[in-house]
């Protein structure tokens, strides 16, 4: 068993590092009194937790029935095969419309359905910048329509993908990157959970994966449990290498080469195939440059790149445009 969900937060008071965001959404529990919700940061810093946590306080053990959960990234990419496989929704796919007409219709469905024992229901979206414009249209006018009888929270890495007239409509919070002695600290309970702390791993080597997980709790469980299992725990760099990484890295070897036409490709295969968000490469882009290259040239770019990132309506054109002017950093 995966140790993530082995050690998965049940109550709000058991996720890590987020206390204010944490105590803002026990208090709308406690009270009933919850607006549209908009949860934005990196991943494994407990937004999903966070949510069905919520849900748990909130409905005690009708929380399940009156919280309906889309995977917005799987049907994106999935397409009206999803529609039609998926229980949840085979009875109610209509073959001969377009996704973005089945995807509308389902909606409505499930907004429209009465909450039990509960003056609303919640209608969560994970990875919600996966929905495209066209879907967000629609989505604003359900939100017009079922405001009264439904709650809509949304989850997401990357906020400035979702249309203003959503967001205007949500409270925004903010899950920060988990604070590494918070990781550290959480690490050592589980050593000491699964062998009273006889795992040959010392104090050291957790701060080591902490740091290597970059505020990502949820990697840094896994890499405790892939060190340990694997009896590694001195390899934390080499555990820790991904696979975008390691895209990233050959994009930058390619820059450096004098190709920034295979770098932006690899950048946007990043984007596309892996489905990073822009910021998301640059954070690896930053870790990569800070280990190999630390140049501080590099470091305003990433930083003047970031910023048009958040002001920009294509990310793929700054990614590009940040691909391009980083040339002369290598010459």
């Amino acid at each position: 068993m995966l140790w993530t969900e082995k050690y998965r937060p049940t109550r709000l008071e058991e996720i890590c590092g987020q206390e204010p965001v944490t105590n803002l959404l026990s208090s709308f529990a406690t009270s009933g009194n919850v607006p549209h919700l908009m949860l934005t940061g990196p991943h494994g810093t407990g937004k999903s937790a966070a949510i069905e946590c919520f849900a748990k306080k909130l409905y005690g053990e009708n929380w399940e029935i009156n919280t309906s959960v889309f995977q917005t990234a799987d049907l994106f990419s999935q397409g009206k095969k999803m529609l039609e496989e998926d229980e949840r929704y085979a009875h109610l796919y209509q073959k001969s419309q377009s996704l973005i007409v089945n995807f509308k219709y389902i909606l409505k469905w499930y907004a429209s359905m009465r909450p039990l024992d509960a003056a609303f229901k919640l209608m969560v979206f994970e990875d919600a910048h996966a929905l495209t414009r066209d879907a967000q249209q629609g989505l604003r006018r359900i939100m017009e329509r079922y405001s009264g009888t439904c709650r809509f929270i949304f989850s997401t890495t990357n906020q400035s993908a979702i249309i203003p007239a959503i967001t205007s409509r949500c409270l925004p919070l903010f899950f920060s990157p988990v604070n590494t002695d918070v990781i550290s600290s959480r690490l050592s309970m589980i050593r000491a959970q699964e062998d009273g702390g006889a795992f040959p791993c010392s104090d050291d080597d957790l701060e080591l994966i902490a740091q290597a997980a970059q505020g990502d709790l949820r990697k840094a469980i896994l890499l405790l449990q892939v060190a340990l299992q694997h009896g590694q725990c001195q390899d934390v760099s080499g555990i820790s290498q991904s696979e975008t990484g390691t895209i990233t890295a050959s994009a930058l070897d390619a820059i450096r080469k004098g190709d920034p036409r295979s770098a932006i490709l690899q950048f946007e295969s990043l984007m596309i195939d892996y489905g990073l968000s822009a910021r998301e490469v640059l954070s690896l882009v930053q870790q990569i440059t800070h280990r190999d290259y630390n140049h501080p040239r590099l470091a305003i770019a990433i930083a003047d790149a970031d910023y048009r990132v958040g002001h920009c309506n294509s990310e793929y054109v700054q990614i590009d445009a940040f691909a391009t002017g980083i040339r002369d950093v290598f010459v």
